[in-house]
């Protein structure tokens, strides 16, 4: 086990889910973070741009109950450094940040004013240029610091203040809980998102295939693993017995009335390189959800 990894299972191993945002915390004021990517997914870019059969453009229509047009509306958990949330914005979402780390919280605040300076010196990176068919401007950006379990942060919040988002993204945040918190993941996910049927949620999985019996974070998953979870969101998962962490069953006989349906499962042709193999194949999977 690597340095880095160490470190991580030492801060998080008998740490209670309740003390792992002052755990988060802490390191990022260490300005240790070598899980972070340094940029916005490639591999959610490329399913913005490229699925609009799956995921409703930021140009498409989206009322208010009275009638109105509005921006669609994002929520990025456990967003670290706000490179997703700067990516969603770009795109023509409203899009909310929420970690449990302030510390995170102001540097993704820095990148947000940096990537406002190079907008303004026509130094932006393509990935964060509008472009027409996928909305015309930008969408606001807010930043919020709350454990993403407890209730009350999202009040106010999201699709026309109903504490509910038209989408919600998933990349490094349910691979970072111990996989006993995995069902209040899934029912606190659910709960978030809107329901509406342009609703989404869009998960790049990863780490795909690290055994579960090598403790995290990050903790090991598998495209089944996200299944069992969103089919009866809130129930415990029983795993294979040969340490994989595959699930028995991925998927509930009798889905639960608030289960997520998956409308896709793909191999990204772009991921960060965390998500690669040596010989550059790709091993992340990006699966699309909806009510």
């Amino acid at each position: 086990m690597s340095e880095n990894a160490h470190k991580l299972v030492n801060a998080f191993s008998s740490a209670p889910l309740a003390d792992h945002p002052s755990r988060w915390d802490a390191l990022y004021a260490e300005a240790y973070h070598p899980w972070d990517r340094a940029s916005p997914s490639l591999a959610l870019s490329d399913l913005l741009s490229q699925r609009s059969d799956l995921i409703p453009s930021s140009a498409s229509a989206f009322f208010t109950g009275s009638g109105s047009r509005r921006r669609p509306t994002a929520l990025v958990p456990g967003c670290g450094l706000g490179h997703d949330v700067l990516l969603l914005a770009a795109r023509g979402y409203d899009v909310w940040g929420v970690d449990g780390s302030g510390k995170a919280l102001e540097g993704a605040k820095r990148r947000e004013e940096e990537l406002k300076k190079r907008e303004a010196s026509g130094e932006l990176e393509e990935v964060f240029q509008v472009q027409g068919e996928l909305g015309t401007e930008r969408g606001d950006v807010h930043w919020v610091v709350a454990d993403f379990f407890k209730d009350g942060w999202e009040k106010g919040l999201g699709a026309e203040g109903s504490g509910s988002f038209d989408l919600i993204f998933d990349y490094t945040f349910l691979c970072a809980l111990p996989p006993s918190a995995r069902p209040l993941w899934s029912l606190r996910t659910t709960a978030l998102l809107a329901h509406l049927p342009t609703s989404r949620l869009i998960c790049l999985e990863f780490p795909i295939g690290k055994p579960l019996d090598q403790s995290g974070p990050p903790w090991g998953l598998w495209p089944e693993t996200y299944e069992a979870l969103l089919s009866n969101p809130g129930e415990e998962i029983e795993y294979e017995d040969d340490g994989s962490g595959r699930p028995k069953e991925a998927c509930a006989v009798r889905p639960k009335h608030e289960a997520l349906h998956r409308l896709c499962l793909v191999k990204p042709a772009r991921t960060h390189q965390a998500g690669t193999s040596e010989d550059g194949s790709v091993r992340d999977f990006i699966s699309v959800w909806s009510r």
